[in-house]
């Protein structure tokens, strides 16, 4: 596939169509997800990582704080819809595609996904928030508002206070956003105890009705 952003792909373990697209957090990269496959242990979906267009520090990010950060956020998702428009051209149909990402890469997967033309197969947003819940809900795409939106934040998160992201999750809910939001007693990280194993069975429980 040529695609407009540097990026890893990871096979599945059996051969399918099923598609988990990540996007990492500031100053990280595509490599910081390799591990992710055996994380989850679905044998049946390939990865896409991407690099976020932005380099920062020794890796990426998808906007600059210091800049004009919705204006970057905008040319960011401008770049994703070009990815997603690639990979279903591949075979991938977005309804066997899911999008995950943590932290900046979480805020765009709320910031892109709901603002995407096709419904994809779930939304998985760790760690992140939003930079305007109500341009988020000015442009919330019905289609994509059916339930299959997971966002997770750590209650001792130090760099993005979970106080935030729960008042902006309660916003968008009350604005007729269907998100399913949980905290878990973490940092800013991807607690595998606990976290982990619920986005595991929350994505299981998605595979099915996508199709083989």
């Amino acid at each position: 596939m040529k695609l407009p952003l540097s990026y890893v792909w990871v096979p599945a373990h059996i051969p399918s169509k099923h598609l988990v697209v990540v996007l990492h957090g500031q100053g990280g990269s595509s490599e910081d997800f390799r591990p992710l496959q055996n994380d989850l242990g679905i044998a049946e979906f390939n990865y896409l990582l991407l690099d976020a267009p932005n380099p920062y520090s020794t890796g990426f990010r998808w906007f600059n704080w210091a800049g004009n950060p919705l204006a970057d956020v905008g040319r960011s998702r401008n770049l994703l819809s070009e990815v997603f428009t690639a990979i279903a051209q591949a075979g991938y149909a977005p309804e066997r595609t899911f999008l995950l990402g943590f932290s900046q890469g979480g805020l765009m997967t709320l910031e892109f996904g709901a603002r995407h033309t096709r419904r994809l197969a779930g939304y998985v947003g760790i760690s992140g928030f939003i930079l305007d819940p109500t341009a988020l809900l000015r442009d919330l795409n019905p289609e994509v508002n059916a339930g299959d939106w997971l966002v997770t934040h750590g209650t001792a998160d130090e760099a993005l206070p979970v106080e935030k992201t729960r008042a902006q999750i309660q916003m968008l809910r009350e604005g007729g956003f269907k998100i399913d939001y949980r905290e878990y007693i973490k940092g800013h990280n991807i607690n595998k105890d606990r976290e982990l194993p619920e986005i595991r069975e929350w994505m299981k429980a998605r595979v099915g009705p996508c199709g083989a």
